[in-house]
């Protein structure tokens, strides 16, 4: 079973992202799922959000504590929030910053920590500062775990195919093809 954390603030798709991720795996075949964890947050408030894909069903219902893929969807939550709490050196770290990874300041190994600028992407493209799409095209290409293709179907059946499903669609490609 795979397990994701995703890290970000109210407002920023964090759990749209994670349902994104459980639909892309299903529609793949995989069993998954996908939940928030807030209470009475407001936006820009630290949330997370969780996503579990496996071949097999999935069971267990509590919150992710040893991710083996993190999401961070907002760099300014790193050294505010624990968020690599449960992490160990084979977690793969997608971090949305224009920082490189020297300067994000993790312990942790640098070849598993995968940066990518989403938040220019999302300016240029969306014209907003929402990451959680672009942020999963570098999911999909530096995890294999599901396709481009499959994570396109995931974002056109939440977004329809107007204008917002296509430019998020087209962000994505964007961001896997960095």
């Amino acid at each position: 079973m795979y397990q994701i954390r995703i890290h970000g603030r109210g407002g920023q798709g964090v759990v749209t992202a994670a349902e994104l991720i459980a639909i892309s795996a299903f529609i793949e075949g995989w069993e998954s799922q996908a939940f928030p964890s807030f209470g009475v947050e407001r936006t820009g408030a630290p949330i997370e959000a969780f996503a579990r894909i496996d071949k097999k069903p999935i069971r267990t219902r509590e919150h992710v504590q040893n991710p083996h893929i993190l999401i961070i969807q907002d760099p300014t939550l790193i050294g505010t929030v624990d968020v690599t709490k449960g992490c160990n050196k084979e977690t793969i770290i997608i971090v949305n910053s224009s920082k490189t990874k020297d300067e994000l300041g993790l312990d942790l190994p640098k070849e598993n920590i995968f940066v990518i600028d989403a938040t220019k992407i999302a300016l240029e493209i969306l014209g907003r500062n929402i990451v959680n799409t672009i942020i999963l095209g570098a999911f999909s290409k530096g995890t294999k775990l599901v396709s481009l293709n499959s994570l396109k179907k995931a974002i056109e059946q939440k977004f329809g195919k107007g204008e917002m499903g296509t430019k998020n669609i087209k962000a994505v490609e964007m961001a896997y093809n960095l």
